[in-house]
Protein backbone atom coordinates (compact mmCIF):
# COMPACT_ATOMS: atom_id res chain seq x y z
CA UNK A 1 0.00 0.00 0.00
CA UNK A 2 1.43 3.43 -0.98
CA UNK A 3 0.34 6.31 1.98
CA UNK A 4 0.70 9.86 0.83
CA UNK A 5 1.05 12.95 3.87
CA UNK A 6 -0.39 15.31 3.25
CA UNK A 7 1.11 19.00 5.29
CA UNK A 8 -0.90 21.90 5.76
CA UNK A 9 1.12 24.07 7.68
CA UNK A 10 2.65 26.91 5.86
CA UNK A 11 4.85 27.63 7.94
CA UNK A 12 6.64 24.28 7.13
CA UNK A 13 5.82 23.65 3.36
CA UNK A 14 8.03 27.00 3.13
CA UNK A 15 10.77 25.29 5.73
CA UNK A 16 10.91 22.38 3.38
CA UNK A 17 11.55 23.96 0.39
CA UNK A 18 14.44 26.56 1.42
CA UNK A 19 15.71 23.35 3.52
CA UNK A 20 17.52 25.88 6.34
CA UNK A 21 16.58 23.46 9.14
CA UNK A 22 18.56 21.01 9.82
CA UNK A 23 15.57 18.47 10.24
CA UNK A 24 11.85 18.48 8.78
CA UNK A 25 9.12 18.28 12.14
CA UNK A 26 6.05 17.75 10.52
CA UNK A 27 3.60 19.70 12.30
CA UNK A 28 0.05 18.18 11.06
CA UNK A 29 -0.16 14.90 9.11
CA UNK A 30 -2.65 12.97 8.24
CA UNK A 31 -2.44 9.56 6.38
CA UNK A 32 -4.60 8.34 3.52
CA UNK A 33 -4.72 5.85 0.59
CA UNK A 34 -3.49 7.39 -2.08
CA UNK A 35 -4.93 5.38 -5.44
CA UNK A 36 -2.60 3.54 -7.71
CA UNK A 37 -1.13 6.44 -10.19
CA UNK A 38 -1.83 5.64 -14.14
CA UNK A 39 1.57 6.52 -14.68
CA UNK A 40 4.98 6.80 -12.70
CA UNK A 41 6.34 9.76 -11.02
CA UNK A 42 9.89 10.34 -10.87
CA UNK A 43 10.73 12.33 -7.46
CA UNK A 44 12.74 15.53 -8.20
CA UNK A 45 15.99 15.93 -7.48
CA UNK A 46 16.93 19.58 -5.29
CA UNK A 47 20.00 21.25 -6.56
CA UNK A 48 21.63 24.14 -5.11
CA UNK A 49 24.34 26.36 -6.22
CA UNK A 50 26.93 24.84 -4.22
CA UNK A 51 25.60 21.64 -3.88
CA UNK A 52 24.06 18.53 -5.70
CA UNK A 53 21.47 16.83 -3.22
CA UNK A 54 20.48 12.74 -4.41
CA UNK A 55 17.02 12.01 -5.35
CA UNK A 56 14.85 10.56 -2.67
CA UNK A 57 13.51 7.87 -4.72
CA UNK A 58 12.50 7.36 -8.02
CA UNK A 59 9.53 5.32 -8.45
CA UNK A 60 9.27 2.69 -11.00
CA UNK A 61 6.47 0.93 -12.51
CA UNK A 62 4.39 -1.35 -10.08
CA UNK A 63 5.03 0.93 -7.18
CA UNK A 64 8.28 -0.26 -6.13
CA UNK A 65 11.01 2.75 -5.91
CA UNK A 66 15.32 2.56 -6.22
CA UNK A 67 16.68 4.31 -3.88
CA UNK A 68 20.03 6.20 -4.92
CA UNK A 69 22.05 3.85 -2.74
CA UNK A 70 25.79 2.42 -3.32
CA UNK A 71 26.00 -1.18 -3.74
CA UNK A 72 28.47 -1.28 -0.67
CA UNK A 73 25.25 -0.95 1.71
CA UNK A 74 24.71 -4.57 2.36
CA UNK A 75 21.96 -6.39 0.23
CA UNK A 76 18.75 -7.81 2.10
CA UNK A 77 18.04 -11.08 2.68
CA UNK A 78 17.20 -13.25 -0.54
CA UNK A 79 13.53 -12.87 -0.66
CA UNK A 80 12.69 -9.70 0.29
CA UNK A 81 10.21 -7.55 -1.65
CA UNK A 82 11.55 -4.32 -3.71
CA UNK A 83 12.01 -1.17 -1.49
CA UNK A 84 8.12 0.45 -1.78
CA UNK A 85 7.03 4.31 -0.74
CA UNK A 86 5.91 4.79 2.56
CA UNK A 87 4.89 8.58 1.63
CA UNK A 88 6.03 11.06 -1.21
CA UNK A 89 5.55 14.80 -0.27
CA UNK A 90 5.97 17.18 -2.73
CA UNK A 91 6.77 20.94 -2.12
CA UNK A 92 5.26 23.97 -4.31
CA UNK A 93 7.86 26.81 -4.39
CA UNK A 94 6.91 29.46 -2.14
CA UNK A 95 7.68 32.13 -4.94
CA UNK A 96 7.39 31.88 -8.64
CA UNK A 97 10.44 33.84 -10.75
CA UNK A 98 8.25 35.32 -13.27
CA UNK A 99 10.79 36.50 -15.39
CA UNK A 100 14.89 35.70 -15.69
CA UNK A 101 16.91 36.89 -18.38
CA UNK A 102 19.80 34.95 -20.75
CA UNK A 103 22.44 35.87 -17.67
CA UNK A 104 20.38 33.81 -15.35
CA UNK A 105 18.92 31.21 -17.06
CA UNK A 106 18.87 29.18 -13.64
CA UNK A 107 17.90 31.28 -10.88
CA UNK A 108 14.73 29.49 -10.06
CA UNK A 109 17.17 26.57 -9.20
CA UNK A 110 19.81 28.77 -7.52
CA UNK A 111 17.14 30.51 -4.91
CA UNK A 112 15.44 27.05 -4.33
CA UNK A 113 12.20 28.16 -6.25
CA UNK A 114 11.54 24.83 -7.43
CA UNK A 115 9.24 22.45 -6.76
CA UNK A 116 10.47 19.31 -4.93
CA UNK A 117 9.59 15.97 -3.90
CA UNK A 118 11.16 13.47 -2.17
CA UNK A 119 10.01 9.75 -1.10
CA UNK A 120 10.02 7.62 2.38
CA UNK A 121 10.60 4.11 1.32
CA UNK A 122 10.51 0.85 3.15
CA UNK A 123 11.44 -2.50 2.58
CA UNK A 124 9.89 -5.41 5.34
CA UNK A 125 12.74 -7.81 5.50
CA UNK A 126 10.77 -9.71 8.50
CA UNK A 127 7.38 -9.56 9.31
CA UNK A 128 6.81 -9.71 13.12
CA UNK A 129 4.56 -11.41 14.49
CA UNK A 130 3.71 -9.25 17.70
CA UNK A 131 0.94 -6.45 17.53
CA UNK A 132 0.84 -4.05 15.33
CA UNK A 133 3.26 -0.56 15.57
CA UNK A 134 0.72 1.87 17.32
CA UNK A 135 0.96 5.89 17.68
CA UNK A 136 2.18 7.52 20.88
CA UNK A 137 3.67 4.47 22.39
CA UNK A 138 7.51 3.85 23.49
CA UNK A 139 9.40 1.90 21.16
CA UNK A 140 12.86 -0.20 21.69
CA UNK A 141 14.46 -0.33 18.55
CA UNK A 142 17.81 -1.97 17.37
CA UNK A 143 19.44 -0.07 14.24
CA UNK A 144 22.07 0.02 11.97
CA UNK A 145 22.75 3.14 10.40
CA UNK A 146 24.58 3.68 6.75
CA UNK A 147 25.25 6.53 4.59
CA UNK A 148 24.81 6.73 0.60
CA UNK A 149 28.66 4.84 -0.02
CA UNK A 150 27.76 2.12 2.68
CA UNK A 151 29.68 4.03 5.56
CA UNK A 152 28.08 2.62 9.29
CA UNK A 153 27.98 5.87 10.84
CA UNK A 154 26.32 4.82 13.84
CA UNK A 155 24.38 1.77 15.49
CA UNK A 156 22.61 0.96 18.46
CA UNK A 157 25.21 -2.44 19.03
CA UNK A 158 27.90 0.25 19.46
CA UNK A 159 26.77 1.82 22.90
CA UNK A 160 26.54 -0.50 26.20
CA UNK A 161 23.63 1.45 26.96
CA UNK A 162 21.49 0.41 23.71
CA UNK A 163 23.07 -2.85 23.03
CA UNK A 164 19.75 -4.34 24.23
CA UNK A 165 17.82 -1.28 21.53
CA UNK A 166 17.07 2.19 22.02
CA UNK A 167 14.13 3.67 23.31
CA UNK A 168 12.07 6.32 22.48
CA UNK A 169 8.76 8.10 22.46
CA UNK A 170 7.08 7.95 18.62
CA UNK A 171 5.85 11.26 17.32
CA UNK A 172 7.47 13.24 20.12
CA UNK A 173 9.74 14.68 17.91
CA UNK A 174 12.98 13.08 19.58
CA UNK A 175 14.10 11.53 16.91
CA UNK A 176 14.38 12.45 13.37
CA UNK A 177 11.03 12.53 11.20
CA UNK A 178 12.20 9.47 9.14
CA UNK A 179 12.16 7.81 12.53
CA UNK A 180 8.91 8.79 13.66
CA UNK A 181 7.01 7.99 10.43
CA UNK A 182 8.59 5.57 9.71
CA UNK A 183 7.38 2.43 11.65
CA UNK A 184 3.63 2.69 10.37
CA UNK A 185 2.86 -0.89 9.21
CA UNK A 186 4.95 -2.39 11.42
CA UNK A 187 4.57 -5.44 14.12
CA UNK A 188 6.81 -6.35 17.11
CA UNK A 189 9.40 -8.19 16.07
CA UNK A 190 10.00 -7.02 12.55
CA UNK A 191 12.53 -5.70 10.61
CA UNK A 192 12.60 -2.58 8.01
CA UNK A 193 15.00 -1.30 6.06
CA UNK A 194 14.10 2.28 5.79
CA UNK A 195 15.52 4.89 3.01
CA UNK A 196 15.26 8.46 4.82
CA UNK A 197 15.99 11.58 2.47
CA UNK A 198 17.39 14.17 4.38
CA UNK A 199 14.33 16.68 4.55
CA UNK A 200 13.51 13.46 6.93
CA UNK A 201 17.02 13.24 8.20
CA UNK A 202 19.14 16.00 9.36
CA UNK A 203 18.06 18.55 6.65
CA UNK A 204 20.42 20.27 5.00
CA UNK A 205 22.85 21.53 7.17
CA UNK A 206 23.33 17.55 8.15
CA UNK A 207 25.93 16.67 11.46
CA UNK A 208 29.24 17.20 9.93
CA UNK A 209 31.59 15.68 10.15
CA UNK A 210 29.66 12.33 10.54
CA UNK A 211 26.53 13.05 8.31
CA UNK A 212 28.06 15.63 5.70
CA UNK A 213 24.87 18.23 4.08
CA UNK A 214 21.98 16.91 2.47
CA UNK A 215 22.61 13.44 2.97
CA UNK A 216 20.14 10.74 2.46
CA UNK A 217 20.49 7.93 5.12
CA UNK A 218 19.46 4.75 4.96
CA UNK A 219 18.72 2.43 8.47
CA UNK A 220 18.08 -1.36 9.11
CA UNK A 221 15.63 -1.67 12.13
CA UNK A 222 14.33 -4.06 14.60
CA UNK A 223 10.87 -3.46 16.60
CA UNK A 224 11.86 -4.64 19.61
CA UNK A 225 8.93 -3.88 22.21
CA UNK A 226 6.45 -1.19 22.26
CA UNK A 227 4.86 -0.08 25.95
CA UNK A 228 2.52 2.94 27.11
CA UNK A 229 5.07 4.16 29.26
CA UNK A 230 9.61 4.93 29.11
CA UNK A 231 11.02 1.68 29.99
CA UNK A 232 12.31 1.65 33.47
CA UNK A 233 16.26 2.36 33.37
CA UNK A 234 18.60 -0.64 33.75
CA UNK A 235 20.20 -0.94 36.99
CA UNK A 236 23.66 -0.02 37.58
CA UNK A 237 25.74 -3.41 37.30
CA UNK A 238 26.96 -4.29 40.54
CA UNK A 239 30.71 -3.52 41.20
CA UNK A 240 32.74 -6.86 41.75
CA UNK A 241 33.62 -7.23 45.58
CA UNK A 242 37.33 -5.92 46.31
CA UNK A 243 39.64 -8.20 46.69
CA UNK A 244 40.76 -8.44 50.29
CA UNK A 245 43.70 -6.43 50.83
CA UNK A 246 47.29 -8.77 51.96
CA UNK A 247 49.15 -7.49 55.48
CA UNK A 248 51.62 -5.44 55.45
CA UNK A 249 55.23 -6.43 55.65
CA UNK A 250 56.76 -4.48 58.60
CA UNK A 251 59.39 -1.89 57.81
CA UNK A 252 61.91 -3.78 59.86
CA UNK A 253 61.85 -6.98 59.44
CA UNK A 254 62.48 -9.37 62.77
CA UNK A 255 66.07 -10.70 63.27
CA UNK A 256 66.72 -14.15 61.56
CA UNK A 257 68.04 -15.92 64.96
CA UNK A 258 67.40 -15.16 68.88
CA UNK A 259 70.72 -14.21 69.51
CA UNK A 260 70.80 -11.35 72.02
CA UNK A 261 71.84 -8.17 71.43
CA UNK A 262 74.46 -8.74 74.78
CA UNK A 263 76.25 -12.31 74.61
CA UNK A 264 76.27 -13.37 78.47
CA UNK A 265 79.41 -12.82 80.49
CA UNK A 266 81.71 -15.75 79.92
CA UNK A 267 81.62 -18.95 82.73
CA UNK A 268 84.17 -18.42 85.42
CA UNK A 269 87.15 -20.87 85.98
CA UNK A 270 87.37 -22.92 89.05
CA UNK A 271 89.46 -22.27 92.05
CA UNK A 272 93.01 -24.01 91.72
CA UNK A 273 93.57 -26.92 94.28
CA UNK A 274 97.17 -27.34 93.48
CA UNK A 275 99.40 -26.75 97.09
CA UNK A 276 101.71 -23.75 96.49
CA UNK A 277 104.69 -24.19 95.17
CA UNK A 278 107.80 -23.70 97.72
CA UNK A 279 110.08 -20.84 96.85
CA UNK A 280 113.27 -22.09 95.44
CA UNK A 281 116.64 -22.18 97.65
CA UNK A 282 114.12 -23.01 100.80
CA UNK A 283 113.75 -27.16 101.86
CA UNK A 284 110.44 -27.87 103.82
CA UNK A 285 110.84 -28.23 107.55
CA UNK A 286 110.57 -31.72 108.70
CA UNK A 287 108.01 -32.44 111.46
CA UNK A 288 109.27 -33.33 114.96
Amino acid sequence: MEITMRITSVSLLCTVALFTAPALVPTQVHAQTAKPAATAHTAATHTASAHTAAAAAHIAPGGCVKPDVSAKVPALPAGSPCPKALFTVTVPPPAKVTYASPFEPDIAKWLNLEENSFTLAYVDSKIGTGELAAPHKYYTVKYTGYLPDGTIFDASAKHPETADGFNFEVGAHHVIPGWDTGFAGMHVGGKRRLFIPYPLAYGAQGQPPTIPPHTDLIFDMELVSQSDSAPAPKAAPTPPAAATPKPAMPATPPPSSATPATPPPAAAAPASTAPASTAPGTEPSEKK
